[in-house]
């Protein structure tokens, strides 16, 4: 199996994508999974080419038999997100509609069924940097997680035995997340020295800490509030969690990003220097799951 690195967060904005693009850069050749299938962002930095395309049909909708429908609104009575409407026939409203089922289950003629339909695609693409798996999800579908799950085993498949999945996660602490971080075996989590980050950063590592991952961390921004950044090494020291790397607030990085760059390639010595580092470190967390993977 290849040795899966998820970058999560307790929150949005905190750099995840920056610095998995990043990192990327120093492998040789690693494949990159945006598993953020809601708000997925990988590929305006990596800029990836799609050699691939996959139909993702993660989610079933009530279709209505006209011809079999009596009107009888049973299916209006009984659902409780007010997604049906009785006119000649029951008219289901998509984007009120839960899927739950309960208008199947009640129709008395049977003229109700759920059926998949496609919501999403799934993506595989080369980039200049490696291979990349993504994804689109439809709007207000649901399933994100089981979307994720698939971005996930596809990037696996694609990086092959002895391969390298950089997986940039999708943010918080729920479904998605939880899904990006199954089977990994690193995860690292990107941290802003604030109130709101180093909270959710807290409740992120409850998270990975109920999963077989190996944790370590990166201080994005660290100079922007430096208090909170000692709080949070602290806790790291604390808790036995690795420090790996802390990224300055730097205009530079934000030029490049507003260009679609990615930051070491032309934010400076002094910050490519910094990523590097970041990456020696890493690298020998991954040479030692490799060494208890044998």
């Amino acid at each position: 199996m290849p040795v899966q690195v998820t970058v999560i967060s307790g929150k949005g904005g905190t750099g995840k994508t920056t610095v998995t693009a990043s990192l990327g850069m120093f492998f040789n050749h690693p494949t990159f999974a945006d598993c953020d299938v809601d708000a997925s962002n990988l590929h305006l930095l990596l800029k990836p080419e799609v050699k691939e395309k996959k139909p993702y049909s993660g989610h079933k909708f009530p279709v209505v038999d006209e011809s079999a429908c009596v009107a009888c609104g049973a299916c209006e009575t009984y659902c409780r997100f007010n997604a049906v409407s009785m006119r000649e026939h029951a008219a289901i409203d998509p984007t009120a509609c839960e899927a739950c089922g309960v208008c199947v289950a009640v129709c008395p003629a049977g003229a109700i069924s759920l059926v998949e339909r496609p919501c999403g695609e799934v993506y595989v693409s080369d980039t200049a940097y490696g291979p990349m798996v993504h994804a689109r999800l439809d709007p207000g579908v649901g399933t994100a997680g089981k979307l994720v799950t698939m971005v996930r085993e596809e990037a696996i498949k694609v990086a092959g035995e002895d391969g390298i999945v950089l997986i940039d996660g999708p943010p918080g602490i729920g479904c998605p997340v939880i899904a990006s971080l199954a089977g990994a075996d690193i995860a690292l989590l990107v941290v802003e020295p604030t109130v709101s980050g180093y909270s959710d950063f807290k409740r992120a590592m409850e998270v990975v800490r109920r999963f077989k991952a190996r944790p370590c961390v990166c201080i994005n921004k660290y100079d922007l509030n430096e208090p909170y950044s000692k709080m949070i090494e602290s806790y790291c020291g604390q808790s036995g969690v690795p420090v790996i790397g802390k990224i300055p607030y730097e205009r530079k990085i934000f030029d490049c990003l507003s260009q679609g760059r990615i930051p070491v390639s032309c934010a400076g010595k002094e910050i490519r220097g910094l990523y590097r580092q970041m990456y020696d470190n890493l690298y020998k967390l991954i040479e030692k799951v490799r060494s208890e993977n044998q």
